[in-house]
């Protein structure tokens, strides 16, 4: 079964973004550089604008999604900080930082925190999807949640990270395995991929192989 990601919810996202943009404060990112939840010892909402941003699990360096559009960060820390995740920018990124009790004022005044709940639910159910992913599912099913996944991106974007890569970011399985999953698609031709193993194109995968 393919799974389905959860919907991002734009428009809270985008009223979030402007009432917050005016008194943000951008900071200079450059690819893997990584971003802790405080700056000089306040805690900080980032605002994600362009480029390219990973959630890494902060215990192990897990990736557990990569951003391309527009997003928010910091809610949850903002209310419950447990510090269980960092950022990363992958490569050169556009990203303001906004301090949180500033935020919070501005969330009062405007009437945003039904705007903020969602977006905060939207994170929390793309968890519970991530491990949807992976979590007690045999190797195959792994693989071909991600390859699913990954067809999705634009083109330009598949052609910057190869299959094993993508997938070894994201999940605990070897190499070896994932190979030996990819090898045997394309034997069975339902997959291409260019030299590199960047994906091309996807037929219908099997549920089980």
């Amino acid at each position: 079964m393919h799974l389905i990601p959860p919907i991002r919810p734009e428009a809270s996202v985008q009223r979030l973004t402007a009432a917050l943009e005016s008194i943000a404060e951008p900071i200079k990112v450059i690819p893997r550089k990584r971003m802790t939840w405080t700056h000089k010892g306040r805690p900080q909402l980032y605002l994600f604008l362009q480029g390219a941003l990973s959630i890494l699990r902060a215990s192990d360096g897990l990736l557990i999604v990569t951003v391309y559009d527009p997003h928010l960060f910091g809610i949850a820390e903002m209310i419950q900080p447990t510090q269980g995740h960092i950022l990363r920018a992958e490569e050169e990124s556009t990203i303001l930082r906004v301090d949180v009790e500033q935020a919070k004022a501005i969330f009062h005044q405007k009437r945003l925190w039904e705007d903020a709940a969602g977006v905060l639910a939207y994170h929390s159910a793309y968890f519970l999807y991530r491990d949807a992913l992976v979590v007690q599912q045999r190797t195959y099913s792994v693989i071909r949640n991600h390859l699913l996944e990954m067809i999705t991106l634009p083109e330009e974007t598949r052609m910057r990270i190869s299959i094993l890569d993508y997938i070894q970011d994201r999940t605990l399985l070897s190499r070896s395995s994932i190979l030996n999953v990819l090898s045997a698609l394309k034997r069975g031709e339902y997959i291409t991929f260019k030299r590199g193993g960047y994906l091309q194109e996807l037929k219908a995968l099997p549920e089980s192989f």
